[in-house]
């Protein structure tokens, strides 16, 4: 297990706000309540920030003839829909819901070109809600496998996360499973797959980053 570097600004300022909250606690000697109740607060805002940005270490899954998925959590979305953004078409929506507690470094379902990137700023809707796929703050990545289907991939913020960090660039060559970018503090990725792409998922189905395999190009 790892520590992700996108973590290691609100880690800093957990450890400050620990200091203080430890020093004041040390104030209060003679009210053993009051100084505990402070040590159990440091102790749990240190845990939630690690356990937060945490980056598992895992044999990842590596399978050209598969879309794997970008994201922990659980599928929320299987339908047909219009890509209107970039691909211009029906395609398959599949879209991954991620709570608070999931791993959130998202990552690469194929490898091939980034053909395009580019960075939305928008609402702050719940990530499940019907219309975040397209009003919320939002990075849309468009990649080409070697076969030459393009996969559309979506980072969307929820109602609490507060920032998306995407290191995609346009025209680069990208490995599946490598790290896409990281969304802080609950989220939703949508993935929009050709209409020949056989689904290897259901509705509700937990899944993993660079593990589960979503669909069979």
């Amino acid at each position: 297990m790892k520590f992700h570097k996108e973590g290691l600004p609100s880690l800093i300022l957990v450890i400050i706000i620990d200091s203080i909250l430890i020093g004041l606690a040390y104030q209060f000697k003679e009210n053993a309540l009051l100084k505990y109740s402070l040590i159990a607060v440091a102790c749990i805002l240190f845990i939630l920030i690690l356990q937060f940005f945490r980056s598992p270490i895992r044999q990842w899954n590596k399978n050209h003839a598969y879309i794997i998925s970008p994201a922990d959590g659980k599928i929320v979305v299987i339908e047909k829909t219009f890509e209107k953004e970039f691909l211009n078409t029906e395609c398959w929506q599949i879209s991954i819901f991620m709570s608070p507690v999931n791993v959130h470094v998202n990552r690469y379902p194929i490898s091939g070109k980034v053909l395009y990137y580019k960075y939305h700023p928008g609402k702050k809707l719940v990530a499940w809600h019907p219309k975040s796929s397209t009003e919320n703050e939002r990075t849309t990545i468009v990649i080409e496998h070697p076969s030459g289907k393009k996969i559309l991939v979506r980072q969307i913020a929820g109602l609490l996360a507060r920032r998306i960090v995407c290191y995609s660039k346009e025209n680069e060559i990208v490995q599946q499973t490598d790290e896409l970018g990281f969304i802080k503090f609950g989220s939703r990725v949508d993935l929009f797959l050709p209409l020949d792409s056989k689904i290897k998922v259901k509705l509700n189905d937990k899944v993993t980053g660079g593990i589960t395999e979503i669909a069979q190009i």
